[in-house]
């Protein structure tokens, strides 16, 4: 499964939920602590999109926007399982 993503860098802490809705369509907003230097927002993205949709850390990949604010990312597993999780993050 595929979700848009809309980062917040250099946040006070890292969440996960919100919709941002953009050029692209409408993109879950993952705020991270990290700064946006050397792939390390990027990082702590994936890892907060893996926890809050309760897959491991390697079932999340990048597959476009590593030096952007909008990323797309691919998830592995069935959409019966991640689809409400994700649906519950865009509300």
């Amino acid at each position: 499964m595929r979700i848009l993503v809309r980062v917040k860098p250099g946040a006070s802490r890292t969440a996960v939920g919100g919709r941002y809705d953009g050029p692209s369509g409408a993109a879950l907003v993952v705020a991270v602590a990290a700064r946006a230097v050397e792939g390390q927002a990027t990082k702590a993205v994936l890892q907060a999109v893996a926890e809050a949709l309760g897959v491991r850390r390697s079932a999340v990949t990048l597959v476009r926007g590593a030096t952007s604010r909008d990323k797309l990312l691919e998830v592995a597993g069935s959409e019966a399982e991640i689809g409400p999780k994700l649906k519950q993050l865009l509300a």
